[in-house]
């Protein structure tokens, strides 16, 4: 290293590993709010790499099915294994790791500042993650370098004796020369003090405004690796059409709806119709054999929602794209949606209508309106960039599905249309989203089912459920 040695290192953290917990108790409001956020952003039970795991507290928190942690401090290691046997702790330099396996999670807490090479550190691991591995990264915001200092003078934090204090763009930049592509950032933590109802109200409510969290200590990267094996490789897939009263536009569906991928199978859902949607579907796939159409219907409940969960429960293809029976969305777009998630530009993609110029008629004035500024509330409240939350038109894979089901159900059943639950979910899985813009059509067929005041309504209460579920936390 330019300023201490890796032999300098190591024997500093030696000498300050006894006297890690006496500091951890010092700022255990700190620290209990970093776990808490760990917690938030990692499920139990999944396969959780630490990158400089001092005394294993972190780690252990996480509750891994596996869980590994690696440290340069042989003292901190034999720390760590005293008080969680049932992990398996390393001695290891992070720039020289050898390990064999591949992990869900790999956690980088406050590790980046001491590292000397750090772009070729983050290649490095690359070797530890699977395609849909997450790391997570937390470090100091720079700003905080004085305060911090000022806290080793007094006793008050452990002292560091080497930091990059490298900028978060610094660090996007080189995650980004070493192949890893950013999901989100997230800032906490503007006064790591505890004092009843002060610490809470500045940290839960304050330290979340605009602007403001842009002083927080705590920085959150958290991105994926791109998989260059299996990238623009062709997959399967499986589109699924809520199609209630669109009698009219079904033929039309079929006759243009492209071949996507290696195999394309086209899943009409229905139930409730009282124009004969259900008859029509039975006649177009009789007559057009050659193509794999399915007809499900749906009879036990209704709504948009568990039309689409009805479709992607019995969907073979890898891919999964909804596309909705009113044709306001152009039929050949669907390949872009398709594109993106091979690509791995995003891996929950959806449309957006906000974009382009629309048709006459396709959206009254009050509702675009509504729908942007409704965009740049919940920009704000899932802290990636959001323009259109109700574009019908979405994919994702069916892998990426399966595992948010589960925080699909945790939700609620909260939404007649599904275009929140699936937001939300993925979202809460760290799941790459991206929006493609669409040209929004006037319908040629039949009657919205889009409600304005009601559906305002709708939108004013996922504002308040994802402001709880996302930012109180």
């Amino acid at each position: 290293m330019n300023i201490q040695t890796v032999e300098n290192v190591k024997q500093y953290y030696n000498f300050t590993a006894q006297k890690r917990e006496w500091f951890r108790k010092i700022n255990w409001y700190y620290h209990d709010d970093l776990r808490k956020y760990y917690r938030y952003l990692i499920p139990e039970a999944q396969n959780v790499l630490e990158i400089g795991c001092g005394t294993g507290d972190l780690l252990a928190s996480l509750k891994p099915k596996k869980g590994v942690g690696i440290d340069i401090s042989e003292k901190m290691i034999r720390i760590a294994r005293e008080k969680f046997p049932k992990i398996k702790f390393l001695v290891m330099n992070a720039e020289k790791m050898s390990i064999e396996e591949k992990f869900d999670y790999i956690i980088i807490s406050g590790t980046v500042g001491d590292l000397e090479d750090v772009q070729n550190f983050f290649k490095s691991i690359r070797s530890f993650a699977h395609g849909r591995t997450r790391i997570i990264i937390d470090h100091y915001n720079h700003l905080w370098q004085p305060i911090l200092r000022l806290g080793e003078v007094l006793g008050l934090k452990t002292p560091q004796v080497y930091k990059n204090w490298l900028p978060t763009d610094e660090i996007k930049n080189l995650l980004y020369l070493s192949n890893f592509q950013m999901i989100k950032e997230h800032n906490r933590m503007l006064f790591p003090i505890y004092i009843p109802l002060f610490s809470t109200l500045i940290n839960t409510f304050i330290a979340k405004m605009p602007l403001i969290k842009n002083i927080c200590l705590n920085r959150f990267v958290i991105v994926k690796p791109l998989d260059q094996r299996s990238l623009n490789k062709e997959r399967s897939v499986s589109i699924i059409i809520p199609a209630r009263n669109e009698k009219g536009t079904i033929g039309k569906i079929v006759s243009e709806i492209p071949v996507i991928g290696k195999k394309t199978e086209i899943i009409f859902i229905e139930g409730h119709s009282i124009d004969g949607t259900r008859q029509e579907i039975k006649q177009i796939i009789n007559k057009y054999k050659s193509k794999d159409i399915r007809l499900i219907l749906q009879e036990k409940k209704s709504g948009k929602a568990d039309a689409v969960h009805l479709g992607f429960a019995a969907a073979k293809g890898e891919i999964l794209i909804i596309f909705d029976a009113d044709l306001s969305v152009p039929i050949k777009d669907i390949k872009k949606f398709y594109e993106a998630l091979i690509s791995q530009k995003g891996e929950f993609v959806s449309g957006s209508r906000l974009i382009y110029p629309m048709e006459k008629k396709s959206m009254r004035l009050l509702n675009l309106i509504g729908n942007i500024i409704f965009g740049k509330i919940f920009t704000w409240l899932l802290e990636h960039h959001v323009t259109d939350t109700l574009c019908g038109t979405k994919a994702i894979w069916k892998k990426d599905y399966r595992r948010i089901r589960k925080t699909i159900k945790s939700f609620g059943d909260f939404d007649p249309f599904g275009d929140f639950e699936l937001l939300f979910a993925a979202s809460r899985m760290n799941l790459k989203h991206i929006e493609i813009p669409i040209r929004y059509k006037a319908r040629i067929y039949g009657k919205s089912n889009i409600h304005r005041w009601r559906h305002f309504l709708l939108l004013l209460r996922m504002c308040w459920i994802a402001f709880w579920r996302f930012k109180i936390i």
